[in-house]
């Protein structure tokens, strides 16, 4: 008897999607840079979701938002994954001018495209909006919100990473150090301030002063 049609795991359902996912340890950023430390897609990746979540819960305990922490952290899973076929293009190559932009652009959008082909058709639905994010106009305010604060998460950890290398004597990083804390202030999020004010300073201690007591 062919069970094949009730039952919802059987048959040949052989997805390259995680593996192509997992890859995304191999994708170096930075790569423009000289690097004390090197960091890959899937570390940055690990850091934004834990930003974002820190992002929602300021803004939930101490400036009375309403953020949904657990969705924010499932955006930031996935707001790299295409770089697993682009890889991390770096924002001085990226945003060297419009026409350049609009084809990484247009080359983001094949890459999304590709890996939502790659999911498991049952479960495309679901992943669809995190690989291809939606135009703003078809998000409901929530979500707008939630997306910003994922974005501002994916910026702080740039700066993260800019003040770990300067605490490390590396000078690459301080001009990037500059534009990056002058974007974060153009965001105008008092969760990203609040952040700077009482978390960041941490990242450029040493383990010794992490270990003094408070």
């Amino acid at each position: 008897m062919d069970e094949s049609n009730n039952n919802p795991v059987a048959g040949e359902l052989n997805s390259p999607f995680f593996a192509y996912m997992y890859r995304l340890k191999y994708i170096e950023r930075w790569s423009l840079m000289r690097n004390t430390t090197k960091e890959n897609v899937a570390e940055h990746t690990f850091h934004v979701a834990l930003l974002a979540h820190m992002l929602c819960e300021i803004g939930n305990n101490v400036f009375d938002a309403s953020y949904n922490a657990d969705r924010a952290v499932t955006i930031a899973l996935f707001h790299d994954a295409t770089e697993v076929f682009t890889g991390d293009i770096p924002t001085p190559v990226k945003h060297h001018n419009p026409k350049m932009l609009s084809s990484f652009r247009e080359i983001e959008a094949m890459a999304a495209e590709r890996l939502l082909g790659m999911v498991p058709e049952p479960l495309q639905a679901a992943y669809s909006p995190l690989l291809i994010k939606p135009e703003d106009d078809r998000l409901s305010a929530e979500e707008q919100k939630l997306y910003a604060l994922v974005k501002a998460a994916d910026l702080l950890d740039a700066y993260l990473k800019c003040l770990s290398e300067l605490s490390a004597g590396n000078r690459e990083f301080l001009v990037a150090k500059g534009q990056t804390e002058l974007a974060l202030e153009r965001l105008g999020m008092p969760e990203v301030q609040w952040f700077l004010l009482h978390l960041a300073p941490s990242l450029g201690k040493t383990l010794d002063e992490l270990s003094e007591p408070l």
